[in-house]
């Protein structure tokens, strides 16, 4: 019998309950996937803990690869045997599952199957933030910060290669020497720098069009103070906690800024828009451009140990659950 990771009540890694279920045959519009591996995120944190609330009991994780076993009635385009990604779809911490057919993508022969868990969900993130939100591109100077965590590493490369010049905040000098290696030209130890004196230092007082802050609360407020007149400040996480509320007067006198709280749901939200994300990632990972960096892997049983690693910082690029 195939087994799944439960939370049965939010709380701590130790929530993470391995357990065995039934899955059934594909309804219509669905496929049943059998999976090889699936994505660790820090959006699976805040299910885990209610910050983000869902009817319990659940299964978490939002991406993951696999081959297609069998499809159900409607099911055009796709056939058992086929190698599919996904992402967005809650459930993924599961050896056998079922999906609607629309939300998983082929994947090419030339991405394997646990790249591909590693990089569909940080991979579109990187993609929207810096070709929707802000369009980065020559002449542009950027910060990202955990710029050594899996869309840090995606966020340098890409962004590197579009010919913007990169600032990435990390906590250590391992992290630096990762980021430098990935496309950050100007990485900084926030342990013991100030990120805010270092970009008035790199841009010569001229600060950013852009940044992009997955750290939330202790990074938010110093990384307005980042940004040129009519910035966007793109808040895409809280992994050191929720932002307080903000005065909105305050933008007004920082020089007009804009801020944006966005999430990959929304840019993915139809198949189209799945589709086009998916092509351009897949485009640059293929070229050779944007390297996947899986730093860590563990046991799908072992959920628990990757959650506790993830919260204590302790992992640098993409983490990936071997089913």
């Amino acid at each position: 019998m195939p087994h799944v990771i439960e939370v049965q009540q939010t709380g701590g890694p130790e929530m993470l309950q391995w357990n065995p279920v039934q899955i059934g045959a594909p309804g219509p519009g669905q496929i049943k996937l059998t999976q090889t591996a699936v994505g660790l995120n820090y959006i699976d944190v805040y299910q885990r803990t209610g910050l983000y609330p869902l009817p319990l009991p659940f299964i978490p994780g939002m991406e993951a690869t696999g081959t297609i076993d069998s499809v159900g009635a409607g099911v055009e385009n796709l056939k058992p045997g086929d190698r599919v990604a996904y992402a967005m779809v809650i459930g993924a911490y599961a050896e056998t599952r079922l999906i609607t057919a629309d939300r998983v993508v082929k994947l090419p022969d030339t991405i394997d199957d646990h790249t591909a868990a590693a990089m569909m969900l940080q991979g579109m993130t990187a993609r929207y933030l810096i070709r929707d939100i802000y369009k980065v591109g020559p002449g542009d100077t950027i910060l990202i910060h955990a710029a050594a965590g899996g869309v840090g590493l995606i966020v340098c490369q890409w962004a590197a290669a579009l010919g913007a010049t990169v600032i990435g905040t990390v906590s250590s000098d391992e992290k630096a020497a990762l980021a430098k290696a990935n496309g950050c030209h100007h990485p900084i130890v926030y342990t013991r720098e100030d990120f805010h004196a270092r970009v008035l230092e790199i841009t010569n007082g001229k600060k950013l069009p852009v940044v992009y802050d997955s750290v939330g609360k202790d990074t938010f407020m110093k990384s307005l103070d980042c940004l040129q007149p009519r910035g966007v400040m793109v808040l895409f996480g809280s992994s050191s906690g929720p932002v307080p509320p903000l005065d909105l007067s305050l933008l007004a006198q920082k020089g007009s800024l804009l801020v944006t709280r966005p999430t990959l749901g929304t840019f993915v939200a139809t198949r189209p828009l799945l589709e086009e994300n998916a092509a351009d990632l897949f485009s640059v990972v293929c070229s050779g451009k944007v390297k996947i960096h899986v730093n860590q892997t563990y046991p799908l049983k072992d959920a628990a140990q990757a959650h506790r690693d993830l919260e204590a910082r302790k992992t640098t690029g993409s983490t990936i659950l071997i089913v």
